[in-house]
């Protein structure tokens, strides 16, 4: 297995680079496999997820295809994938930002009852509460 860093998976998914692109597409397409997939860590999905939606401008419904894009390939093994899932779903529904999402996704797997903050927007999602 190997580690993908978010700039390899967002040349991947953005095709912008004449040089880059086209050598991530390679890798990720013809190198991994399922016997010897591309890991990518929680913190590559989120850096890529911000990327996706600060730098390129894209709709939320475009990130939650991306990250889905990501979540079904066979040759990519994604931390957490259950909860990057939710977080996706809840991303592409409208219920809350991915890295919010995804924070209390988190929290149910290691068992947390609630997520407690601050953040409005963070709390319709169901994992959160007030504090």
């Amino acid at each position: 297995m190997i580690g993908l860093d978010t700039n390899v998976l967002v040349r991947y998914l953005a095709q912008d680079d004449p040089i880059q692109s086209p050598q991530a597409t390679q890798f990720i397409e013809r190198q991994l496999t399922e016997a010897r997939p591309g890991f990518i860590s929680l913190v590559a999905i989120v850096e890529t997820v911000w990327v996706l939606d600060r730098v390129y401008g894209l709709s939320n419904h475009e990130i939650a295809a991306a990250v889905e894009r990501i979540l079904q390939a066979d040759t990519l093994l994604v931390q957490n994938e259950q909860e990057t899932f939710s977080a996706m779903i809840a991303l592409k529904s409208g219920a809350g930002s991915f890295p919010d999402a995804l924070i209390g996704a988190l929290g149910e797997w290691a068992g947390c009852t609630a997520t407690l903050s601050f953040d409005r927007k963070a709390k319709r999602l169901k994992q959160f509460q007030s504090l």
